[in-house]
């Protein structure tokens, strides 16, 4: 006796017939379709098992269903993308989405590699620097005047240049009489400290340490023999090319400040006028 050859879901014998087998049970193509078969997204119906099922993200279609959206090109074998849930070809999306590059105007293609900076777009190898056209990539840049530089040439173009070395000026700085210098190279005349963040003060046109400055060129106090700085509001007697520091214009024999009143001298000595009276 011929052993029983049916379909697992409706009984019909498949002797003859072409089956689909599913987990190791036989189905009739009819059965199978109604029971298993994926919809096409497109068109709706099933996608039977004689049909060639094309899938993207468990979504279905007929081999002739799957198409741009837009042009209705046939999409298989081909690249595409998706936007709202519509199947587009690479060209129309382009068309319709892609950005396009600041430099040569073409589409930036879908998957392409792409450079952005304020809205705008470039191809990898387009986004170069304006002066020696070398691609920037991920190197740091500059703007300048609606153009872009990589940071060596705009250094050797724009950035203002130290009036001590002559070398660029990237970061920081300080000005003196309107000239840029660098931090490090703006330093007192004679002892060479940094100036920069100190109280410093000039002679003829060169920049000093107040410490400097004072041991070099400022007067000495009659008194005390120390500079008499003027800086900062020091206020000082001068009398016959001799000067005195405020608190140092005293009278030699009983040291009473003589600063806004009248006073006598005995050679080098100040006198206030009781000490002087027997002159």
């Amino acid at each position: 006796m011929t052993e029983r050859f049916d379909c697992h879901h409706c009984g019909e014998s498949l002797f003859g017939k072409k089956y689909v087998l599913r987990e190791d049970s036989p189905h009739c193509v009819a059965c199978f379709d109604e029971l298993y078969a994926n919809t096409c997204e497109e068109c709706g119906k099933r996608i039977g098992c004689d049909c060639k099922d094309l899938s993207y993200k468990e979504r279905h279609w007929h081999q002739g269903c799957f198409r741009c959206s837009l042009c209705r090109g046939t999409l298989e074998d081909r690249p595409f993308a998706v936007k709202e849930e519509q199947l587009l070809c690479t060209d129309c999306y382009s068309n319709e989405y892609s950005s396009r590059c600041q430099a040569c105007r073409k589409t930036i293609m879908p998957g392409t590699r792409k450079m952005e900076y304020k809205g705008s777009s470039w191809h990898e190898t387009c986004f170069v620097c304006h002066h020696c056209e070398r691609p920037i990539g991920t190197q740091s840049f500059i703007p300048k005047d609606n153009e872009n530089f990589c940071v060596p040439c705009y250094e050797q173009q724009y950035a203002p240049r130290c009036v001590h070395c002559q070398k660029p000026i990237t970061a920081g700085g300080v000005t003196y009489r309107e000239q840029p210098w660098h931090r490090e190279c703006f330093v007192c005349t004679a002892c060479k400290k940094p100036l920069s963040g100190q109280r410093f003060t000039a002679q003829d046109d060169s920049p000093y340490c107040l410490t400097c400055f004072c041991e070099l060129y400022a007067k000495k106090c009659a008194g005390c023999t120390h500079p008499i700085s003027g800086l900062g509001g020091t206020k000082y007697i001068s009398f016959e090319e001799r000067q005195w520091h405020n608190d140092c214009f005293n009278c030699k024999k009983c040291s009473l400040s003589l600063v806004g009143r009248g006073f006598l001298t005995e050679r080098d000595d100040i006198l206030c006028p009781d000490c002087g009276k027997d002159i």
